[in-house]
């Protein structure tokens, strides 16, 4: 992915992009990449778009990383379990964020309510409802990628 030589992206992720604990997202599969993999688009996108419409781009950035900053292997779970994590994982995503980051009230927003209207959070910001679409639209891609490069 090209935003490694976005230097501006770099500086304002990289404390979570060099995370020993973060870095263990890559150890997860997720729509037929990784969790890392995936939380790295959603966040690039978001900072993109929110620097063109003069938006938050830094929590725009820091929190589409974090949104999914969760430890647990879905893979791995009962059907029934696996659709509670669906509902509970930006709550997981935001105790871990906040553990090891300082995350601001706008970039908890954004974390817990990443899967309105699904998710047990709302979204008051515009930041937010951002992120949130372009979870959508990467989870979407992901999915259809991994679906064409297996005919």
């Amino acid at each position: 992915m090209h935003c490694y030589s976005d230097n501006e992206y770099v500086g304002i992720v990289n404390d979570i992009l060099e995370n020993t604990v973060f870095l263990k997202l890559k150890n997860y599969k997720h729509h037929g990449d990784n969790r890392y993999n995936h939380c790295l688009r959603v966040s690039y996108y978001s900072y993109k778009v929110a620097r063109k419409l003069h938006m938050n781009k830094i929590a725009c950035a820091r929190a589409g990383l974090l949104h999914d900053f969760f430890l647990i292997n879905n893979q791995e779970l009962k059907f029934s379990r696996r659709i509670k994590v669906l509902f509970e994982h930006p709550k997981y995503a935001y105790i871990n964020s906040s553990k090891h980051f300082n995350v601001n009230k706008l970039e908890k927003n954004i974390i817990l309510s990443h899967m309105f209207p699904i998710g047990l959070y709302l979204p008051i910001y515009a930041e937010s409802i951002l992120v949130d679409l372009i979870d959508d639209f990467v989870s979407i891609y992901e999915r259809l990628n991994n679906l064409f490069h297996k005919f």
